[in-house]
């Protein structure tokens, strides 16, 4: 079920999205402080940073109250990233009509939930250790299996919702969410589902997982100035700032989205997907894996590298940046010089695993409002990244198709092609 050229069966639409992410704690504030150029980034706060770390600032959730969405007793055998989850499954389903669950005329059998992490529990995962650690095995909590493990919010989800079809999480780094939305399609594009939940979550701001990313020098260290730290595309970038969230799609089969009535955010028009089979963090110098995963999703598609108007660029802030820019321009040739590319990722930060289901929430509300949000701290231009990305300010003009990139470690790439519902 991987991308490829021809009509692979029915036809997906989007009809409900939910977002917990960096600069707001649901859709429509998320969507405002993305247009007014809102970076998340601060100094961190989820732990004592100090000056041993290489790495100091992140982009947090701030003020996010999980009793929102969930009793006090399951909050507290709920890891962060579960959380997380759950709040962005439930705004998604609000959206959709569907705060009941599966809807008449539906089986739950056939709705079903792909959920992507790519590291899961983390933040349980280091508090039970400490414990085991300080006070031995006995002290280790017996929920600290359920609560660590990165499918398990796929598994709450369905539980909350009786969501009995397809049910499992895709793990595959940064591009974890973007390979579970195009799963999720493929489900319904085969007729093993009618509707599914998928989304992504990642809560990584802790101690190991920074120290980490900071030994692999991958992070910014511009811990004097957080708010601009991120900044795709810029020469004077140095590293991506870590960012935490989750956010979740509604998925349906075209007509049943129109028996119930709702209305139509987007149509999920092509899934491009390769490996790079190069290197363990780094992208080949010619993104020959990224330039692959974006012609399946166009030639899925059926359409043509002229009808694209956006792309949503995986853009993390690091030296791939002018790798993705190397092969958008190689994919779309000169075409590349009339579109936007912006990276979203300069106000949210990385949310790693969460990063593609956000993006592409941003990329659907662009071609809802036709309205691109900046790509904000683009201030001395890299000669290699020579496009368009909105370094202005945002950007009003009709964006017709889209799409999405999400590249991870391992060599994990994927395109989500999607396009403007005119119905």
């Amino acid at each position: 079920m991987g991308g490829g050229s021809g009509d692979p069966g029915r036809r997906v639409v989007v009809t409900g999205m939910g977002v917990v992410s960096p600069v707001g704690n649901d859709a429509t504030t998320t969507w405002k402080n993305l247009l007014d150029g809102v970076s998340g980034a601060g100094r961190i706060r989820a732990f004592d940073a100090t000056e041993d770390f290489a790495t100091r600032i992140a982009c947090e959730v701030k003020d996010f109250d999980p009793e929102r969405y969930m009793d006090r007793k399951e909050a507290r055998r709920y890891d962060r990233v579960s959380q997380f989850a759950l709040a962005a499954a439930f705004q998604a389903m609000a959206h959709a009509n569907l705060e009941d669950g599966v809807p008449n005329g539906v089986a739950p059998e056939r709705f079903g939930v792909v959920f992507g992490s790519g590291i899961g529990g983390i933040g349980t995962f280091e508090e039970q250790h400490r414990k085991l650690i300080e006070s031995g095995p006995n002290r280790v909590s017996p929920f600290f299996i359920p609560m660590f493990i990165p499918d398990i919010s796929a598994g709450l989800i369905s539980m909350r919702w009786n969501l009995q079809g397809p049910n499992y999480a895709t793990v595959s780094a940064c591009a974890s969410s973007a390979h579970a939305i195009g799963a999720a399609v493929r489900h319904i594009q085969f007729g093993v589902a009618d509707m599914m939940l998928a989304g992504g979550t990642e809560a990584t701001i802790t101690p190991m997982t920074v120290a980490g990313f900071a030994a692999m020098k991958a992070m910014s260290t511009r811990n004097d100035d957080p708010e601009g730290a991120s900044r795709p595309f810029d020469l004077t970038r140095d590293g991506f700032v870590m960012g935490e969230g989750a956010g979740a799609l509604v998925l349906e089969e075209l007509e049943r989205a129109k028996a119930r009535g709702v209305p139509i955010l987007a149509e999920v028009v092509g899934y491009g997907l390769s490996g790079d089979a190069y290197h363990i963090t780094a992208p080949p110098p010619d993104g020959y894996g990224a330039q692959h995963a974006m012609r399946q999703a166009l030639a899925e598609a059926g359409v043509e590298a002229t009808d694209v108007d956006y792309v949503n660029a995986h853009g993390t802030s690091t030296m791939a940046d002018a790798i993705e820019t190397a092969a958008v321009k190689e994919v779309l040739g000169e075409h590349a010089y009339s579109i936007i590319m912006g990276s979203t990722k300069s106000m949210t930060g990385h949310l790693l695993g969460a990063a593609g289901v956000m993006e592409a929430f941003i990329t659907i509300q662009t071609l809802r409002e036709g309205r691109i949000p900046p790509t904000i701290n683009l201030e001395t231009p890299d000669p290699a990244c020579d496009l368009n990305y909105a370094h202005d300010g945002p950007v009003e003009r009709p964006v017709s198709l889209a799409l999405s990139n999400s590249f991870g470690f391992g060599g994990h790439n994927v395109c989500l092609a999607l396009r403007r519902w005119e119905g």
